[in-house]
């Protein structure tokens, strides 16, 4: 007996062995950061003037990897969200941040480090966007407007050393879809909220029965006119919420024989891509970057202000509005050489196991999108934002 039970044991020992030797190890790879980071403002009697204030920022940062014999499968997302409470009667609530970024990459490898990859990213945000002023807050964004999906064949480079990852990603064939896309439901709500929303504020915030009653009066004079005036009055007027913001995110073409604007709720290019990323990870210590470029495949196209003029005589291309002068040739930013370019920074350090600091850029530079400055004037410009927190974070 006692040799039997021997035996069993050496059998139960060998085939642990065994399967232990056999167990592969899995291909797949994962690692990402969540948290919240939160603040809050309590003044009582503060002479130094201010006001009680909250805010508060979630986001999420998960990288997924799939690795096995030559193929290799690579998957991003980074979103957050934020919000700020400030203790007044005007627009309490604002967003202060709203970000979605998705992007995944199949790849062959042909050569040690290199891959033969095909690539697709899409990128939007969740809510609406506004710019927060006296007065009615016009809307500047929201879901699908704008979004920006990418997909593109081309060449990966990618290599790890001392634990800091390195890629580099070119494609010279790289199609993007920038939309600037809002249903007909939606554009009529947020068409008649623009036409009224002045007047809305100011029977809001009337102090005496003057003011009420005037602008009471002019709110239904407001009404009426919505009632009655068609689409196309709204549209030349920047007040239909679906063309301002094609116009804004520059998804609109031309007509080649006269020059006017066509509305269109998405634009497709062909063109060339370069993505790279470095990834570091010392400790609690992460640090990752990403810059992207896109320039599309075309010319500069033809002089939309002569055809203009020529279809318009004895009209004024100076008198037009300043949207519509902006875009003085047809593709005078959406040309070959000029890039779109988007850059990200995140940093980050964990402390007490569960308490995390974070830094986060995010630099954007896309030609045809207009953005005003404190002036009202329109023109391309630099997107800058920075987020730096303190709160609850965990990472893996």
């Amino acid at each position: 007996m006692k040799k039997f039970y021997s035996f069993l044991a050496c059998l139960v020992i060998s085939a642990g062995m065994f399967a232990q030797e056999e167990a592969a190890p899995s291909p797949w790879k994962y690692d990402g950061s969540l948290g919240l980071n939160a603040a809050a403002t309590g003044l009582v009697n503060w002479t130094a003037g201010g006001k009680n204030n909250m805010n508060g920022f979630v986001y999420a940062k998960l990288h997924f990897l799939y690795e096995k014999d030559a193929i290799a499968w690579e998957t991003n997302f980074d979103t957050d969200f934020g919000l700020t409470w400030i203790d007044q009667k005007e627009d309490p609530f604002q967003k202060s941040s709203d970000n979605i970024k998705l992007a995944t990459k199949f790849g062959w490898a042909f050569k040690e480090n290199w891959y033969l990859t095909v690539s697709a990213g899409f990128q939007s945000q969740y809510a609406l966007g506004r710019k927060y002023q006296d007065g009615y807050n016009d809307i500047t964004s929201k879901w699908l407007a704008p979004s920006y999906t990418d997909i593109s064949i081309g060449v990966d480079w990618k290599k790890s050393v001392n634990g800091c990852d390195f890629s580099i990603y070119l494609s010279p064939v790289a199609g993007r879809i920038t939309t600037a896309y809002i249903g007909d439901k939606w554009n009529d709500i947020y068409t008649r909220e623009s036409w009224l929303g002045d007047e809305v504020y100011a029977l809001e915030y009337a102090k005496t029965a003057a003011d009420k009653a005037k602008a009471q009066a002019d709110y239904d004079k407001a009404l009426a006119d919505y009632e009655t005036l068609g689409y196309a009055y709204f549209r030349d007027n920047h007040a239909d919420l679906r063309s301002l913001l094609q116009e804004k995110y520059g998804t609109i073409g031309y007509d080649k024989t006269n020059g006017e604007k066509l509305y269109q709720n998405a634009r497709a290019e062909l063109g060339l891509s370069f993505k790279g990323g470095i990834a570091y990870t010392y400790n609690d210590f992460k640090l990752s970057t990403t810059l992207g470029l896109f320039t599309p495949y075309r010319s500069k196209g033809f002089n939309v202000k002569e055809k203009w003029e020529k279809a318009n005589p004895g009209l004024n291309w100076a008198d037009r509005d300043e949207i519509d002068r902006y875009f003085e040739y047809s593709s005078n930013n959406r040309y070959f050489g000029n890039f779109d370019v988007e850059w990200d920074v995140a940093l980050g350090y964990q402390f007490l196991k569960c308490l995390q600091i974070t830094f986060q850029t995010n630099l954007k530079y896309y030609p045809g999108t207009l953005i005003a400055d404190k002036d009202g004037h329109y023109s391309e410009r630099v997107q800058f934002k920075g987020v730096l927190g303190l709160g609850v974070g965990y990472s893996f």
